[in-house]
C-alpha cells in the first residue's frame, strides 16, 4: 500500500474514531442533561453539543470569539511537547508514561530557576538581555533535569530489560510526591495561604504573544519550531532513522550494526527533554509562582495527542488543537449546559481505545491493499506488454 492510500487510510480511521466517540458523548450528555420531557431533553442536548463543537470559536448572535481561540492556542503548548515526546518514544516502541512526571518537573525546575538564579545585575545593564538569558537558562535546567529522569528507566530498560512502562509510571509518582515534600518543608512562600513559591523575576517570565489575559505566550512560536526540529531529527537523521528502525524491526536493527540499547537510551533522554520544555514554557508563560500540588495531565494528552498523530511531528499540533478545542467545549458545557466536565476524559479513553484497537476498520485497510496490489498488477503487465511488442 503507497503513503496515499495510508494516509487516506489512517484520515478515515481518525474520523470514524472521532465520531464514534462524538456519538457516544453524544449519548451521555442527553443522559444527563435535565428535563420534564424526551422534546426538552433533546432541546438540551442540542444546546450542549452546540457549546461542545460550535461555541469554543463562535458565540451565538456576536460572530467569531478570538478570546476563546487565543485559550486554545494557550493550551495547546504543554501538550505540544508532550505528544511531540511519546511520538519519539513510542517510534522506538517504547511505551515510556513517564511524560506526564516530566512536564511536573520540568515546570518544578524552570520555577526554581526563575526565583533562585541571580539576574537582577544583569537586568540593570540591559534588560532584554537578562530576559533573554534567564529564560534560556531556567528552560535548559528544566530540559536537563527531565532528560536525566529519563535516563532511570531507560538504562534499567537497555541494560536489565525492566519494563519501561511500569518503570516510568511509578516515577511519576515519585516525582509528584519529592516536590510536594519539598514544597511543604523548604521552598514555600509562608507569608501566603497557599502552598506556593516565591515570585519569579520578572527576567524569568516568558512574554506574551496576545495581551488579551488568554496567557498565550511567545512559547507557542517556540513550541511549533520544536515541532520542526523533530520532524526534522526523526526524518532527516541516521538517529532518528535508527530510532523508528528499532520500532519497525529489533532484530533488523541488530543486524545492521545498530547498538539498539543506545537508541533505547536516546529516544528516552529526546522524550524527557522535550516534555521537560514543555513544563518550562507553560510555568515560565502562564504562571508567576509554583504552586502545582498534583500532576498536571499534560502527559496523558500527549499520549492521545501522539496516536492522533500517528507519531508524526508534523501532525502533533493538529492533533493538540483538536484536544483543546474538545477540552474547551467541556468546558463550557459544564459552564453553561450542568454537562460535568469529566466528559473529556470519556472521549480521549474512546478515542484512544479505537486507534489502538489494531483490527479496528482492518477489512477497509485489506481492501486498500488488495486494490493498491491489483493497481500495481496491471501497471506491470501494461509494462510488459509495451516492451514485448
Amino acid at each position: 500500500m503507497n503513503k496515499t492510500r495510508q494516509l487516506s487510510f489512517r484520515l478515515v480511521r481518525g474520523t470514524v474514531a472521532i465520531l464514534i466517540a462524538l456519538l457516544v458523548a453524544m449519548v451521555l450528555v442527553f443522559i444527563s442533561v435535565e428535563g420534564d420531557s424526551i422534546a426538552d431533553k433533546f432541546s438540551a442536548t442540542a444546546g450542549a453539543l452546540r457549546n461542545l463543537l460550535i461555541a469554543p470559536l463562535f458565540d451565538e448572535g456576536a460572530g467569531f470569539n478570538l478570546k476563546r481561540l487565543t485559550d486554545i492556542l494557550a493550551a495547546m503548548i504543554p501538550t505540544i511537547f508532550t505528544g511531540l515526546s511519546v511520538c519519539v518514544m513510542f517510534s522506538a516502541n517504547e511505551f515510556n508514561l513517564g511524560g506526564e512526571g516530566s512536564a511536573m518537573l520540568g515546570a518544578f525546575s524552570a520555577a526554581m530557576g526563575a526565583i533562585y538564579i541571580p539576574f537582577a545585575g544583569l537586568a540593570s545593564f540591559s534588560v532584554g538581555l537578562a530576559t533573554g538569558l534567564h529564560i534560556l537558562l531556567c528552560l535548559l535546567i528544566a530540559a536537563v533535569s527531565c532528560a536525566l529522569m529519563m535516563l532511570i528507566p531507560a538504562v534499567l530498560k537497555a541494560k536489565l530489560q525492566v519494563s519501561e512502562m511500569v518503570c516510568s509510571l511509578m516515577l511519576n509518582y515519585v516525582v509528584m510526591y519529592v516536590i510536594k515534600y519539598l514544597m511543604n518543608t523548604h521552598l514555600a512562600d509562608k507569608s501566603k495561604g497557599l502552598i506556593q513559591s516565591f515570585a519569579f523575576q520578572p527576567t524569568a517570565q516568558i512574554p506574551q504573544l496576545v495581551d488579551n489575559g488568554s496567557k498565550l505566550s511567545w512559547g507557542f512560536v517556540i513550541a511549533l519550531g520544536f515541532v520542526g526540529i523533530t520532524a526534522l531529527f526523526m526524518y532527516r537523521s541516521r538517529w532518528g532513522y535508527a530510532i523508528r528502525m528499532l520500532g519497525f524491526n529489533k532484530d533488523f536493527v541488530k543486524y545492521a550494526g545498530i547498538r539498539s540499547g543506545s537508541m533505547i537510551v536516546l529516544s528516552q533522554l529526546v522524550g524527557g527533554l522535550l516534555a521537560g520544555l514543555g513544563g518550562g514554557i507553560i510555568m515560565l508563560g502562564r504562571y508567576t509562582t509554583f504552586s502545582w500540588g498534583a500532576l498536571p495531565g499534560y502527559g496523558w494528552t500527549g499520549i492521545t495527542i501522539a496516536i492522533l498523530a500517528g507519531n508524526n511531528p508534523i501532525f502533533v499540533p493538529f492533533a493538540a488543537f483538536f484536544m483543546a478545542y474538545l477540552n474547551k467545549g467541556c468546558d463550557l458545557m459544564a459552564t453553561y449546559a450542568g454537562v460535568p466536565s469529566q466528559l473529556i476524559d470519556i472521549l480521549q479513553a474512546l478515542i484512544f481505545l479505537f486507534f489502538a484497537a489494531e483490527q479496528f476498520l482492518s477489512r477497509y485497510r485489506q481492501k486498500l491493499v488488495v486494490r493498491s496490489a491489483q493497481k500495481g498488477l496491471s501497471a506491470g503487465g501494461g509494462k510488459e506488454a509495451r516492451a514485448d511488442a
